[in-house]
């Protein structure tokens, strides 16, 4: 392969408050701090990964990319997070979806989605 995903890059204006907040919430470490950015990820090598990077400008827009969380209880996920600091958001997703859209302590939207079966079934 000539390419692959390293890590996604978020804006932050608190990077601990941030990686403090996703590493409870995806059960990752965090693999490099210092006081410009965080990277946090999962297994040994944490890739991919997240890099939080401080920046000074506030968000202002709904995101253009953003996660979506497969669980396996959707009800217990979302009460799990809301709990760690998330929120519920509306972003025009209506009633009748089948996934929940909450913020991250900063406004980032997620959705944590319904459980997906797997591709074998």
């Amino acid at each position: 392969m000539a390419v692959s995903l390293y890590q996604i890059a978020v804006d932050v204006h608190d990077a601990k408050r941030q990686a403090d907040f996703w590493t409870r919430v995806l059960d990752w470490k965090v693999f490099y701090e210092d006081e410009e950015e965080i990277v946090i990820g999962a297994g040994e090598n944490a890739l991919p990964g997240i890099v939080f990077l401080t920046v000074p400008e506030s968000k202002t827009v709904k995101n253009r990319l953003h996660l979506d969380l497969s669980p396996d209880d959707q009800d217990a996920e979302v009460e799990r997070i809301i709990g760690l600091g998330a929120r519920r958001v509306d972003v025009g997703q209506g009633e009748d979806v089948s996934w929940v859209v909450l913020a991250d302590p900063e406004g980032n939207e997620f959705c944590v989605l319904r459980p997906k079966k797997s591709l074998t079934d």
